[in-house]
């Protein structure tokens, strides 16, 4: 057995390792074949091991034991010798990643739709500049090593899944008013769209492969996240349906002051195939949101909505763009000349649909930066029970840690504990079991 142990850390009384069923916390210079307490072998069964380690042992005496954990030692997911390089699934990823963006820019020059370009009309420019932006740092993020590798797969996935509709209310416009109206820059823009959302699958199946997220995934969040979650999904679903109404307001006057006022950009008075793409987009952002909401750990989830706010956010400065450089008579059916005899001037601006749509986002893009400033999920109360739990997904550590030896000194008292009081969890404190993930670091990056 005692080759199978690494010490990580020690204190005045304990001390904290794996060994060789997971991690364990032994009493200090105790044989290595009596742990006090087991936890599994994963980031939650550490996590839940270094907050009984720094809840029993006296503070200020915890210091690294001196050396990094070997392979055998390994925290899972932690960075090995060959982690800064990519996997054959991770390279593919970010290949694919990088040949659509290369697409979607050389689809920014030719015709897009109804013989316009897209880098010549700055509203639509903007939009596909930040998907592609959105695109080319995930490719970067899965490159990298650690941690980046996960986000940059849900950043892109995210953003393939809600900007699916985009594209295809696009594609829309061409099948319901005849191919001459698409150019060859929508045909390149689909192509790197596809190129993408493939190269967000391998990214996904690549990291899924490697381990790295193994422990990651949909959960049920708890305590106080629950809250969160309820609010981020209410805040998803409040800009899926701000997304369908007018956004575009005009105000049309003539030199006799008589005034009329016209909305457009109703996503339901279009033709059908493109109402498809504007449903599809509603739907894709309402559930993406859930699925965010419902990640664990929260730091992916922050990664997934990103993905979503992201083309959401751009749709919401083009519009800004678009109502920023005004309105011509011939959007209404009215000849340079008939304006001009008339003294028509046009004013454009948003509707308070648009506004309402923006604080939406806006709630969005802040809980992204909520979930991944966050360090840990926040435990709640057990069913049934007053004990702490450790964060969602992991495995209660209470039945995998039995009660110490008859005798065990109280780390307390430092007197003998015959019932194995000083090692039973806390029922008064579930906060006690939070910890945040840079104490959790046993000597070696996290890659995840």
């Amino acid at each position: 057995m005692l080759d199978r142990v690494t010490i990580a850390y020690r204190g005045a009384k304990y001390e904290i390792g794996r060994g060789r069923s997971g991690y364990a916390i032994w009493a200090a210079g105790a044989p290595r074949s009596q742990p006090l307490g087991t936890w599994p072998d994963t980031d939650e069964g550490w996590a839940a091991a270094w907050a009984r380690f720094t809840e029993i042992e006296a503070p200020g005496t915890i210091t690294p034991a001196g050396r990094r954990l070997g392979s055998a030692g390994r925290r899972p997911g932690a960075a090995g010798p060959g982690a800064a390089l990519p996997g054959p699934g991770s390279a593919a990823a970010a290949l694919l990643l990088a040949g659509g963006v290369a697409l979607g820019v050389a689809g920014l020059f030719p015709a897009y739709l109804d013989g316009a370009a897209l880098a010549g009309q700055p509203y639509q420019l903007v939009a596909h500049a930040i998907y592609l932006a959105a695109w080319a740092g995930a490719a970067v993020l899965i490159l990298a090593a650690g941690a980046g590798r996960r986000a940059g797969a849900l950043l892109a996935a995210g953003t393939s899944a809600v900007t699916f509709g985009l594209f295809f209310a696009d594609l829309g416009t061409v099948i319901a008013g005849g191919a001459h109206l698409g150019g060859a820059g929508l045909v390149l823009g689909l192509l790197g769209w596809l190129a993408c959302a493939a190269g967000s699958v391998t990214a996904l199946l690549a990291v899924h492969a490697r381990g790295s997220g193994r422990q990651a995934g949909l959960g049920r969040p708890r305590g106080t996240g629950a809250g969160a979650a309820v609010l981020l999904v209410l805040a998803g679903l409040g800009a899926a349906a701000a997304f369908a109404p007018s956004w575009d307001s005009f105000t049309l006057r003539t030199a006799a002051g008589q005034a009329q006022y016209l909305t457009a950009g109703n996503a339901f008075h279009n033709p059908a195939p493109v109402i498809a793409g504007d449903v599809a987009v509603m739907v894709a952002l309402a559930a993406v949101v859930i699925a965010a909401a419902a990640w664990r750990p929260a730091r992916h989830g922050a990664a997934l909505l990103a993905g979503a706010t992201i083309p959401m956010a751009a749709q919401g400065i083009s519009a800004i763009v678009q109502a920023g450089q005004g309105a011509s008579p011939q959007q209404f059916g009215i000849s340079p000349a008939e304006a001009g005899r008339l003294g028509l001037t046009i004013s454009s601006g948003l509707t308070p649909a648009f506004w309402v749509y923006g604080a939406f986002v806006v709630v969005l893009a802040v809980s992204c930066a909520w979930m991944l400033l966050t360090p840990h999920d926040a435990p709640g109360p057990a069913a049934g029970g007053t004990a702490g739990l450790a964060p969602p997904g992991t495995l209660d550590p209470a039945p995998a840690t039995p009660d110490p030896p008859p005798g065990t000194p109280d780390p307390a008292s430092g007197t003998p504990d015959p019932a194995g009081e000083a090692f039973r969890r806390p029922q008064e404190s579930p906060a006690a079991w939070y910890v945040a993930p840079e104490t959790l670091r046993m000597g070696n990056d996290h890659a995840e």
